[in-house]
C-alpha cells in the first residue's frame, strides 16, 4: 500500500493502460493468453481495473471480448473498476462514479450486444473500498446480472468475508486475513475461496488459511493472480506453490485448480472435469505420472505434450 500510495503500484499501470491504444492492448493481452494455454490452461477469468475512469474500462474489457473470438481459451470477463481510487478523487466519490456512471454504461452496451461482461470485482481494502462501499458496487452489478467474485481480506481484516457471503458472493479471493467467523459464512453461503499462491509469495504477506478453509467445508480454487505485481501464466506453479506453502496435497491442488477454479466463474456444468456432456478440455503429460505436473517446479513445458481444447490439439511440445 505504501508504493500505491507514493503514486506506483495500480495507478501507475492505470496511466500507461489509459494512454495505450485498444490494438496495443490486444496485442499484449492475446500473447499473454497464449502463453497461459502452453502451460494448460483453458478456462480464464479476465479482469479490467487499470482505466479506472468508464473509457478505459470499457476499452479493456473490449479487448478481452476481441480475445474470445481469436484465442482458443474460454474467458471469463470480469469488471474491476473499483480497483483502486482514482487520482484526485475521495473513495466515496469514486464509488459513486462507478455506481452511476460505469454500471450503466455497461448495462446499456451489454443489452445492446455489444459487449459481455461475467463478474463484477472490487478491491475491498483499508485505505481503498471500505465494506459498505464494496457492499453498494457489488450490489450494483448483481442488479445488471453480473456474478460477485472480489478481492477481500488481503491486506486487513475487515469483514468483507462475511459480507460478501451475506450478498451470496460466487468467490471470494485473496483471503490472507480472513477470520474464522468470515470462513464459517462462505461455507455455509457456498462462495468459493479463490487462493492466489504468487501474491503471497511475492508480497511476504501470511499465507491463507488454507487448511481451515477446507476443513470447514469451502471449496479452495487456486489462481494465477497475473497481473504487473504477479507476472505469473503458469498453473503448474502455482500448484507447486500451494503444496509446498499452503500445505495442500497434489489431489487438493488439483481440484482447486480444475473443478474448484471452474466453479469460481460459475462454470462447473461445463468445465473443470472430464464428464460427459462437458467441453473435452485435457492436457496429456509426458511423465510417468501426472504429478510430475507439480513435481517438477518450472518444468511444465517439457511435461505437458500436448493442450486440448474441445477435444482439439492446440498446442504441442517442442520436439527440440
Amino acid at each position: 500500500m505504501e508504493v500505491h500510495e507514493a503514486g506506483g503500484g495500480i495507478n501507475f499501470t492505470v496511466d500507461h493502460t489509459r494512454a495505450a491504444s485498444e490494438d496495443q492492448l490486444y496485442t499484449d493481452f492475446s500473447q499473454r493468453l497464449w502463453r497461459m494455454l502452453k502451460c494448460g490452461t483453458t478456462l480464464v477469468e479476465c479482469k479490467s481495473g487499470y482505466g479506472l475512469d468508464v473509457d478505459t474500462e470499457v476499452k479493456m474489457l473490449k479487448v478481452i471480448d476481441r480475445a474470445r473470438k481469436d484465442v482458443p481459451i474460454d474467458i471469463s470477463s470480469t469488471y474491476c473498476g473499483a480497483h483502486a481510487v482514482p487520482k484526485g478523487k475521495t473513495a466515496e466519490e469514486a464509488t459513486e462514479d462507478v455506481i452511476n456512471v460505469h454500471i450503466p454504461k455497461l448495462k446499456e452496451l451489454m443489452s445492446a450486444g455489444d459487449l459481455t461482461v461475467d463478474n463484477i470485482d472490487v478491491f475491498c481494502e483499508k485505505g481503498v473500498f471500505d465494506v459498505s462501499q464494496t457492499q453498494r458496487i457489488l450490489q450494483s452489478g448483481i442488479d445488471i446480472g453480473l456474478a460477485v467474485n472480489f478481492h477481500g481480506e488481503e491486506l486487513n481484516y475487515l469483514g468483507s468475508a462475511e459480507m460478501g457471503a451475506k450478498l451470496g458472493a460466487q468467490a471470494i479471493s485473496h483471503l490472507e486475513e480472513v477470520s474464522d467467523e468470515g470462513i464459517a459464512a462462505m461455507a455455509q453461503a457456498g462462495s468459493v475461496a479463490v487462493i492466489l499462491p504468487t501474491t503471497a509469495y511475492i508480497l511476504r504477506l501470511k499465507q491463507p488459511p488454507v487448511r481451515k478453509m477446507i476443513e470447514a467445508g469451502v471449496a479452495v480454487a487456486l489462481g494465477s493472480d497475473f497481473n504487473p505485481n504477479a507476472f505469473c501464466l503458469s498453473m503448474p506453479l502455482v500448484m507447486h506453490l500451494a503444496c509446498v506453502n499452503l500445505r495442500m496435497s497434489m489431489n487438493e491442488a488439483l481440484v482447486a485448480a480444475t473443478i474448484n477454479a471452474a466453479a469460481s466463474l460459475g462454470k462447473a456444468t461445463t468445465h473443470g472435469s472430464l464428464e460427459v456432456g462437458k467441453n473435452g478440455d485435457m492436457i496429456i503429460v509426458d511423465a510417468p505420472r501426472w504429478e510430475h505436473l507439480i513435481y517438477q517446479l518450472g518444468g511444465h513445458s517439457d511435461v505437458i505434450k500436448y493442450v486440448i481444447k474441445c477435444g482439439q490439439i492446440v498446442h504441442t511440445k517442442s520436439k527440440v
